[in-house]
């Protein structure tokens, strides 16, 4: 690291990782996901997203983030989160643009899924996967069209 380049970077992006799990359950007429709608937030207000996503913090894996974001924004925890897939993203901007996100579901959870962070979120509902509310996240309506297939990595961006 250098005063020319405190970050020690010396020119390469950064890359920032991210997990999103899906509680999803099987319904009369369907697969359904629990989504959350963004509520007065700067990324994507009013849009509909994954019920508990956020960033990797240092120090933390990805499957660690992906049960703390689900403690924190729904009040569960996940009796068999399963790692779907990853995905690699992009906008061309910034180095704080390139992305990787990791998704995960689960089927079975304790605890009744509820927004805590109703600052953030604007309301929760369950949806079919065949027929999801708009508007919703881009990329994260990529990853819901992939979920439950064989895909293991997704590119979004390029």
């Amino acid at each position: 690291m250098s005063a020319s380049d405190p970050a020690g970077t010396h020119g390469r992006f950064v890359v920032v990782p991210a997990s999103y799990v899906y509680l999803v359950r099987e319904a009369e007429g369907g697969t359904e996901v629990l989504l959350q709608q963004r509520g007065d937030v700067p990324y994507m207000a009013g849009h509909w997203a994954a019920g508990a996503a956020g960033h990797v913090e240092r120090g933390e894996d990805a499957i660690a983030a992906a049960r703390r974001e689900l403690r924190e924004e729904l009040d569960v925890e996940a009796t068999d989160l399963r790692f779907e897939f990853t995905m690699q993203r992009t906008q061309h901007a910034d180095a704080i643009d390139e992305r990787v996100d990791f998704f995960f579901t689960a089927r079975s959870w304790r605890g009744e899924p509820r927004a805590v962070e109703s600052a953030k979120c604007a309301g929760l509902g369950w949806f079919r996967l065949d027929d999801l509310p708009e508007p919703m996240v881009p990329h994260e309506a990529h990853a819901l069209a992939h979920l439950g297939t064989d895909a293991a990595y997704l590119t979004f961006g390029f």
